[in-house]
């Protein structure tokens, strides 16, 4: 992976799944250029739930927010690119769909602000965290993708 291109975690959630979203979810990230490095459907459990959301595990509305979580399976999935934390967080929209602009994921296909449609990592900190959270070094793979060249300058 070349030093400028990082990683990112997008969950698309449950609300997504029931709505049959998946896939115009997961072509807005390609049509944008990223690279789709991993992916797979799971159930999170009670002790991938807290460390994933260990920041709201006191707040009044965790539990909702679990049960949510656990409703359906999710689709996990890192994405590839310069700048993706950033690119990934702007595709998505603001976390209240009422207030994410139109054109973002959120925007168009979301009301609510704890039914949001995805899950992004907010930093590329987080991102490397979230990865490795989610996923094993072998489950990533490292591919030749030929439009490249297309979607980046040499220099990018």
């Amino acid at each position: 992976m070349p030093s400028t291109h990082e990683r990112t975690l997008i969950i698309i959630k449950p609300d997504a799944i029931q709505r049959n979203l998946i896939f115009d979810i997961l072509g807005r990230f390609e049509r944008k250029g990223l690279k789709l490095v991993g992916m797979k459907m799971i159930s999170i459990k009670d002790t991938l739930i807290r460390q994933h959301y260990a920041h709201h595990v006191e707040k009044p509305f965790f539990e909702d927010l679990k049960s949510f979580m656990q409703s359906t399976p999710v689709i996990v999935m890192v994405w590839q690119g310069v700048e993706v934390v950033r690119i990934a967080r702007q595709l998505i929209g603001a976390t209240s769909g009422r207030k994410a602009d139109i054109g973002t994921i959120r925007g168009d296909l979301s009301n609510s602000m704890s039914r949001n449609i995805v899950h992004g990592s907010d930093s590329v900190e987080a991102a490397k965290e979230e990865v490795y959270r989610f996923f094993k070094e072998e489950e990533l793979f490292d591919w030749h993708k030929t439009d490249t060249q297309h979607i980046y300058a040499p220099d990018e």
